[in-house]
């Protein structure tokens, strides 16, 4: 932002990146950073919430970041979880961020799965935005935030593979030793759809930021 102001931002949900917003809101407050002339487009959302549910990643965003800087409310995206027609959705959001040419800088975590947005592992990676359905270790680690398992939403709109690759650079948040396994085999396993975030490997900028016990299996 500091270099480029008018720059794209791709930014992710969960705990991960909590700290990280948290960190840009204080610089933001300190005076020594500007949101004004930043694009922002978010990985996900739950199929079926609005964007005023409290565990839809639209409030999520206003909550930890938006309300608490000067981005242009216009300028931030996130894909809109109550589409009639969800595949129509992605396929308009795919074409908006490339037309960006994706992110400057995309923000990650990794779920315990080795997911990277909601790319669950499957057989192969897909490319473009799409309609997911989660897996069970996506709905268990999600329902902690919900009132019961059963109110955790089973599919999302996720940003593919081959926008989240299109970003010109990307920083990886991880912490906890329940991201151990998955941080590893990001790292120095094979690239495999079966741990989606491996697909990272072939990426020419990332950087990874992860606490003690998310290392711990290196």
């Amino acid at each position: 932002m500091i270099v480029k102001p008018e720059c794209v931002l791709g930014l992710a949900t969960g705990s991960s990146p909590i700290g990280t917003y948290k960190g840009l809101v204080e610089r933001y407050k300190a005076g020594k950073i500007s949101f004004a002339g930043v694009t922002t487009v978010n990985l996900d959302e739950y199929k079926g919430l609005s964007g005023t549910h409290d565990q839809s990643y639209r409030y999520f965003m206003q909550h930890n970041l938006f309300d608490h800087i000067d981005v242009r409310p216009e300028c931030t995206h996130v894909p809109n979880g109550l589409a009639e027609d969800a595949e129509a959705e992605c396929a308009r959001y795919d074409a908006f961020v490339r037309s960006l040419g994706c992110a400057d800088l995309q923000l990650l975590g990794v779920g315990r799965n080795g997911h990277i947005g909601f790319n669950e592992p499957c057989d192969e990676f897909v490319v473009p935005t799409h309609v997911v359905d989660l897996t069970e270790s996506t709905i268990e680690a999600n329902a902690r935030f919900f009132a019961s398992r059963d109110e955790v939403p089973r599919q999302a709109l996720t940003m593919g593979i081959g926008v989240i690759m299109g970003a010109k650079k990307i920083v990886m948040v991880a912490s906890g030793a329940d991201k151990a396994d998955a941080v590893y085999g990001m790292v120095k396993g094979p690239v495999n759809p079966q741990l989606p975030a491996s697909i990272l490997q072939l990426h020419p900028d990332v950087t990874l930021v992860a606490d003690k016990a998310a290392l711990s299996k290196m």
